[in-house]
C-alpha cells in the first residue's frame, strides 16, 4: 500500500518540486494551493502525512493546522516555512505539529522527516487497534445490582485523586476494577503499571518497586527504575498487597506520604506523581492484628474501599459472562465459538463458583474445546465442571511420566477424550498441581519448594488454571 501525502502550499513551484521528490520515493501525492482547499481534500484523500506551509494567503498554516486537528486528532502534520522563527516553531508544536522544517528544504532531511512521520502515524494506528482489542478483555461484564454498585463507585471515585483499596476473593476481577478506575481518571493517558506483590520474592520486592543502582547488590548490573518511577504520571496497581514484605511496606508508606522514592544503593530522592490502587483477598485488619501488615499503611491505602462481589452473589451475570468469554476465546485462543444451550447456562448458574469469574472462564474454554456437539449442553457442563465425571477422572490421573494403573484407560474418560495432545497435557498438569497443593494444604511456598519450581511460576499456573482451595 502506498502511503498518502497531502501538500498544502500557495507557491506552485514548491508544490511541484515536493510532488516530484515524494512520488519518486513511491508516495501517493496530492497538492492544495490554500488552507481551505487542503481542508476540503483532507477527509476525501485521508493522507498519512500533511506537509503544510505556514505563511499562506487567506487561511494561514497555523490556523489550518488547528482546523485539521479539530477534525482528526490523529492527523500527522509537518510544517514548512521560509520565515521560520523559534516562536513559530514552538506554536506549531503546541498546536500538534509533528515537526517543523525551514525553507529552502533539504531533500534528505525532508524524506527522513516524512518517513518518521509515516512511522509515527502507523504506530499511533496500531496502538488504537490494540486498545480497541484490549478494551473487551478489561470490561466489567454484568448488569446485576451487586456489580452495579461497583460500577457506580468506580464512576464516583475514578475522576478523583483518591487512593482505592479493592477487596474480594480470588478470581472476582479486582484487576479489572483497578483498570476501570485508571480509565475513568484524568491519568488515563499516562502509564498503568501492575505489580503482583505475591509473585515477587520478598528479597526482590523493594528493587521491583523502587529500583536500584548499578552494583548495589549481586546481579545489579545496571541502574534500573522501579515501578513507582515507571508509573509516574499514571496509576500503580499493587495487587495482593497483603502479601507484601514488611520492609517494603515501610518504603511504600513513605512514598505515599512524601511523594518520593529512593533507589536501592542510591542517595538521591526521586519525586513521583503516582496514584496507587491496591487490591487484596485478605482481611487486612486480621493481618494487622497478627503483626503482618502496617496499620498506618492501611489507612493511607484505604481512602475508598471497593468490595468486589463473588460470582455466587451475582449469578444473573453468568449468561452475559459466558457470551463475553466465548467471543474473546474465539478471537484470541483459537477455539471455535459455539452456543451454550439454555440448560447448560442454568447448570452453570447452579454452581457455587469457588474460583469466581476466573473459574467460569476456564470452564467456558474447556467446554468450547472438549464438548463434542455443535452446542454446549448441560451434560457437557456436568462432565467438565470440577467434580464432574470427566474432571474427577482427571483429578486422579497419574502425573506425566508416571505409569498408569492397568485400568486407567477405563477410569480416565476426561483424559482419554482430549481432542489433542496439548489439551491432554494441560488437563494433566492442572490435576497434578491441584493434588500437590492439597497435599501441602495450599501453602504455595511449600508446594513450590517440593516441586523444585520458582514460586512465581507456580502462581502463574494457579492463575492460568483457576485453582482455588474450594476446587
Amino acid at each position: 500500500m502506498k502511503h498518502r501525502i497531502l501538500i498544502v502550499d500557495d507557491e506552485p513551484g514548491i508544490r511541484e518540486a515536493l510532488r516530484q521528490v515524494l512520488e519518486y520515493e513511491g508516495y501517493e501525492v496530492r497538492a492544495a494551493a490554500s488552507g481551505g482547499e487542503g481542508l476540503t481534500l483532507h477527509p476525501e484523500f485521508r493522507p498519512h502525512v500533511v506537509i503544510l506551509d505556514v505563511k499562506m494567503a487567506g487561511l494561514d498554516g497555523l490556523d489550518t493546522l488547528t482546523r485539521l486537528k479539530e477534525e482528526d486528532t490523529a492527523t500527522t502534520v509537518v510544517m514548512i516555512s521560509g520565515h521560520g522563527t523559534i516562536q513559530t516553531a514552538v506554536e506549531a508544536t503546541q498546536r500538534g505539529a509533528f515537526d517543523f522544517l525551514e525553507k529552502p528544504l533539504d531533500t534528505d532531511r525532508l524524506l527522513l522527516t516524512v518517513r518518521n512521520a509515516v512511522a509515527h502515524r502507523q504506530l499511533a494506528g496500531e496502538n488504537e487497534r490494540l486498545r480497541a482489542q484490549a478494551a473487551p478483555q478489561h470490561a466489567l461484564v454484568g448488569d446485576s445490582a451487586a456489580l452495579g454498585g461497583v460500577k457506580a463507585l468506580i464512576t464516583k471515585v475514578g475522576p478523583t485523586a483518591a487512593r482505592v483499596l479493592i477487596t474480594g476473593e480470588n478470581g472476582t476481577g479486582k484487576e479489572l476494577v483497578a483498570r476501570a478506575i485508571h480509565d475513568a481518571s484524568a491519568r488515563k493517558a499516562g502509564p498503568y503499571v501492575e505489580v503482583n506483590c505475591a509473585a515477587i520474592p520478598a528479597e526482590l520486592i523493594e528493587s521491583e518497586l523502587f529500583g536500584h543502582m548499578k552494583g548495589s547488590f549481586t546481579g545489579a548490573f545496571a541502574d534500573r527504575a522501579g515501578k513507582f518511577e515507571q508509573a509516574d504520571g499514571g496509576t500503580l496497581f499493587l495487587d495482593e498487597i497483603g502479601d507484601m514484605a514488611p520492609s517494603a511496606q515501610a518504603k511504600v508508606l513513605r512514598a505515599l506520604q512524601e511523594g518520593v522514592v529512593t533507589r536501592i544503593g542510591g542517595a538521591r530522592n526521586i519525586e513521583v506523581d503516582v496514584r496507587v490502587v491496591a487490591a487484596t483477598n485478605k482481611d487486612l485488619r486480621a493481618e494487622i492484628a497478627a503483626n503482618r501488615f502496617r496499620e498506618d499503611l492501611l489507612y493511607r491505602l484505604n481512602v475508598v474501599e471497593i468490595a468486589v462481589p463473588p460470582l455466587r452473589e451475582r449469578l444473573e451475570d453468568v449468561p452475559g459472562l459466558v457470551r463475553h468469554f466465548t467471543t474473546l476465546l474465539a478471537k484470541g485462543a483459537g477455539v471455535a465459538a459455539r452456543p451454550f444451550d439454555a440448560d447448560a447456562i442454568a447448570r452453570l448458574q447452579r454452581h457455587g463458583w469457588p474460583g469466581n469469574v476466573r473459574e467460569l472462564r476456564n470452564v467456558v474454554e474447556r467446554a468450547l474445546i472438549l464438548a463434542p456437539g455443535r452446542s454446549v449442553t448441560a451434560a457437557d457442563i456436568e462432565r467438565l465442571l470440577p467434580g464432574g465425571a470427566g474432571m474427577t477422572a482427571a483429578a486422579h490421573a497419574p502425573a506425566p511420566g508416571v505409569p498408569a494403573p492397568a485400568a486407567a484407560g477405563a477410569a480416565n474418560p476426561g483424559f482419554m477424550h482430549s481432542p489433542t495432545f496439548e489439551t491432554f497435557k494441560q488437563e494433566a498438569e492442572r490435576a497434578f498441581l491441584e493434588a500437590k497443593l492439597r497435599e501441602h494444604e495450599w501453602n504455595v511456598s511449600e508446594t513450590a519448594r517440593a516441586l523444585e519450581m520458582p514460586r512465581s511460576n507456580l502462581y502463574k499456573k494457579i492463575e492460568k488454571y483457576g485453582l482455588t482451595r474450594g476446587n
